[in-house]
C-alpha cells in the first residue's frame, strides 16, 4: 500500500477501533463493579432496617412476599428456628453466615447479607444469575452511546485526513497539468509546514532545470552558428576544387578543403568534450591519477602542432602529485590549456608546463609567450564561443570554456594571471586530498623510490 491517505485512515481507523474498544471494555467492567456494589448495599439497608424494628407488621410483610421482588428476607431465632421468610422457595438458604456471602444452595447461587441481635438472625438473599444480569444489563447501556458514537468519529477521521492531504493533493494536481515547457515555480504561499520545504526544493529545482535548458538551448545555437561557417568554407573549397584549371590549382584546393576538415573536425572534437564535461553529464570512472603522467600524454598529444609552429614544450613535473578524477576529462584540461599557449604565442616560442604542490595542494600551470588576456577580458574569456581579436589565428572560442567546465566537475579553482616571462599564465588549483586518505596512501620510501628524487623534466622542441 502506496498511499498516504490510505495509511493514514488506517491507521488512524485502527487507532481509534483500539481505543473504542479498551474504554468500552474499562467501563463495561466499571459499570458491573458498581452495580454489584449497589446491589450488596440494598441488601445490607433491607437487613439492617428489620434488625431496628421490633416485629415486620402485616402490611410491611405483604410487599416482601410479592413474587417480583428479587429480595428474599429470613428470620431465624438465636437457637436456629425459622420464625419467617418473606415467601416460599424451594432453594432457600437454609443458614445464616454473618455480613456478606455467597451460599449455593441446589442449583442456585445466592448473594446474603445477615446481621444479629439479642433475640434473632435477619438474612436478605438475592440470587446471584438475576444480580449478574442486571449488572450486564446496566453496563451494556453505559456501552451503547460509544458504539454509536465511534461511526460519527470514523467519518470525522476521514474527513480530517481528507482535508490534511488537500494541500499535497494541490501540488500533485498542479505539476501533473504542467508540460515540458512550464519550469515557472510552484506556488508557496498558504502550506503546512511539512509541505513547503517540499514546494520550495521543487522550485528551486525548476529553477536549476530552467537554466540548464536556457544553457542547452543557448549552446545549440552557438553551435550550429559556429558550425555553420566551417561548413560553408568546406563548401565553398569544394566548388574551388571542382572548378580549378590546373594541377597547381587543384592542390591549392585540396590544401584548403584539408585545412577547413581539421579546422571542422577540431571544432566538433571541442563541442563534443565540452558536451561530455558539461554537469549532469555521466561521469567517468573516478580514480587515483598522476597530474605529471597526464601532464606528459597531453603534451604527447600536441607535439605535432608544436613541431609546426615551431614551438618548444617545457614540462617540469613534480613526482607524486596525484589527484582524484576521470583520465580523459582531465586530460582534455591540460591539452586545451597547452593548445591555446601554442596557439596564441608566435611562431618560435616557448610553453612551460609545471606540476608541483604548494602548500599540499595539486597545482598545474601553463605559462606562454603570446600575447596576454588583459585582466578585464579574464572572465569573459571562459564563456562559449568567446574570442578575442588577436591576430590571425583562428579558433572556436571553447578551449578555456572546457577548462572550466572540467575543473568545476573536478573541484577544482581556475586562475588568469601575467606570465612572468610575458605572456599568460593559467594555474589550475586541484582539492587538497582528505588527511584520512592521505594517512593510507602507500609510503614511497617503503615502496623503493629515492627519498632525493628530483621533480621529472623534459623538453619537446
Amino acid at each position: 500500500m502506496n498511499s498516504i491517505r490510505a495509511r493514514l485512515l488506517l491507521s488512524l481507523l485502527a487507532m481509534l477501533v483500539l481505543a473504542a474498544l479498551v474504554l468500552a471494555a474499562v467501563t463495561y467492567r466499571n459499570v458491573l463493579a458498581e452495580t454489584e456494589a449497589l446491589f450488596d448495599y440494598q441488601l445490607r439497608q433491607m437487613a439492617l432496617t428489620l434488625r431496628d424494628q421490633g416485629e415486620i407488621a402485616a402490611d410491611q410483610a405483604g410487599p416482601l412476599t410479592d413474587e417480583q421482588l428479587d429480595f428474599v428476607v429470613q428470620i431465624w431465632t438465636v437457637d436456629g428456628r425459622a420464625i419467617y421468610a418473606s415467601r416460599p422457595h424451594v432453594d432457600l438458604p437454609a443458614r445464616a453466615l454473618l455480613g456478606l456471602a455467597e451460599v449455593r444452595v441446589g442449583t442456585q447461587l445466592w448473594r446474603t447479607f445477615s446481621v444479629a441481635t439479642r433475640d434473632k438472625v435477619i438474612q436478605v438473599a438475592q440470587p446471584v444469575e438475576i444480580r449478574r444480569r442486571l449488572a450486564a444489563h446496566a453496563a451494556l447501556h453505559s456501552v451503547l452511546p460509544l458504539a454509536a458514537l465511534a461511526p460519527l468519529m470514523a467519518l470525522f477521521v476521514w474527513w480530517l485526513a481528507a482535508g490534511t492531504l488537500r494541500p499535497l493533493r494541490r501540488l500533485a494536481d498542479a505539476l501533473r497539468l504542467r508540460d515540458a515547457q512550464t519550469l515557472q515555480p510552484l506556488p508557496d504561499g498558504d502550506l503546512p509546514d511539512e509541505i513547503a520545504p517540499v514546494v520550495q526544493a521543487l522550485n528551486a529545482l525548476l529553477k536549476r532545470l530552467e537554466r540548464a535548458l536556457d544553457a542547452q538551448r543557448a549552446f545549440v545555437a552557438d553551435a550550429a552558428h559556429e558550425l555553420r561557417s566551417p561548413l560553408t568554407a568546406l563548401k565553398l573549397q569544394l566548388e574551388l576544387l571542382q572548378r580549378a584549371p590546373d594541377d597547381a590549382g587543384r592542390r591549392s584546393a585540396v590544401e584548403g578543403l584539408a585545412g577547413g576538415i581539421e579546422r571542422a573536425a577540431r571544432l566538433v572534437e571541442q563541442l563534443l568534450t565540452l558536451a561530455r564535461s558539461e554537469p549532469g553529464a555521466p561521469v567517468g570512472v573516478v580514480e587515483r591519477l598522476d597530474l605529471g603522467e597526464l601532464a606528459r600524454a597531453a603534451l604527447a598529444d600536441l607535439h605535432p602542432l608544436a613541431q609546426l609552429r615551431k614551438t618548444e614544450l617545457v614540462l617540469d613535473a613534480a613526482e607524486g602529485v596525484d589527484v582524484d578524477g576521470d583520465r580523459a576529462s582531465l586530460v582534455a584540461l591540460v591539452r586545451n590549456l597547452v593548445d591555446n599557449a601554442i596557439r596564441y604565442s608566435p611562431a618560435g616560442r616557448r610553453v612551460e608546463v609545471r606540476v608541483s604542490r604548494d602548500a599540499g595542494v595539486p597545482v598545474l600551470q601553463v605559462d606562454d609567450q603570446g600575447p596576454g588576456i588583459p585582466a578585464a577580458d579574464r572572465a569573459r574569456v571562459f564563456d562559449r564561443f568567446y574570442r578575442r581579436v588577436t591576430g590571425d589565428e583562428e579558433g572556436s572560442g571553447l578551449g578555456l570554456a572546457i577548462v572550466r567546465s572540467v575543473a568545476d566537475r573536478h573541484r577544482a579553482s581556475m586562475t588568469l594571471d601575467d606570465a612572468p616571462g610575458g605572456g599568460l599564465r593559467a594555474t589550475v588549483r586541484f582539492p587538497l586530498r582528505p588527511a584520512a586518505e592521505a594517512d593510507n596512501a602507500p609510503d614511497p620510501v617503503a615502496a623503493g623510490a629515492p627519498t632525493n628524487a628530483p621533480p621529472s623534466a623534459f623538453t619537446l622542441p
